[in-house]
């Protein structure tokens, strides 16, 4: 399968591991830390930490003002005040810890394994590898933490029965796919490259390699 608009010629595994290209994209996509990508194992932790707390945050502002019956309001999600933050955060910093260890477990080796299959490393554009990748990991992602959920938020509270586990998580995969498809691409994963590169830009090192060489 080749990408329909091809910008360069590059190797897809390239994009996925972080050599520092960089290919124009959508106006979304204009930041050169759009291709920045763990090179390490450390980095690796980083870069899963930084991007599974940032789906879980998202995630639970949707969910939480859901709950709080921002949906169904006469201006939907536009009328959500700040009172669904403290919930939301609550909630986020253990299930961003959860997400994390899913798509380590799972998640990363489908999407992996996605954009493997459905993608020519020799011929298609790195963005659109990167996209399919994504599109992988979420497929997966969002079915198995959306059952986490269901067992987490309405099994174990007893809100509903045992018996209801897989008819509520089908809604739940219903409700919550849209939303992390669209966050993972235009939210998520620009924000956690955006950090990711900020923080391992090079530039402290290049810093303290200035300062050495001006007390020489």
């Amino acid at each position: 399968m080749q990408c329909a608009v091809k910008r360069r010629k590059s190797n897809c595994h390239a994009a996925f591991m972080g050599s520092g290209l960089y290919e124009p994209a959508p106006f979304y996509f204009t930041f050169r830390e759009i291709w920045n990508m763990p090179k390490n194992k450390f980095q690796g932790i980083i870069f899963g930490l930084i991007m599974s707390y940032s789906m879980a945050i998202g995630m639970e502002i949707y969910n939480v003002a859901i709950k709080m019956g921002y949906n169904v309001t006469a201006g939907g999600f536009s009328n959500m005040t700040g009172r669904v933050f403290p919930a939301a955060l609550a909630e986020a910093s253990f299930m961003g810890l959860i997400v994390f260890i899913v798509s380590n477990l799972v998640g990363n080796r489908v999407g992996s394994a996605f954009a493997a299959k459905y993608t020519d490393p020799e011929k298609d554009n790195p963005y659109f590898c990167r996209v399919m990748r994504q599109v992988g990991t979420v497929a997966v992602m969002c079915p198995a933490m959306s059952l986490v959920a269901t067992v987490l938020f309405s099994v174990l509270p007893g809100n509903v029965g045992a018996g209801s586990t897989i008819t509520v998580w089908i809604g739940t995969v219903m409700k919550n796919f849209p939303m992390a498809f669209f966050w993972n691409m235009f939210a998520a994963a620009p924000f956690t490259r955006l950090v990711f590169g900020e923080i391992f830009s090079g530039k402290p090192a290049a810093t303290a390699q200035a300062a050495r060489s001006k007390t020489d």
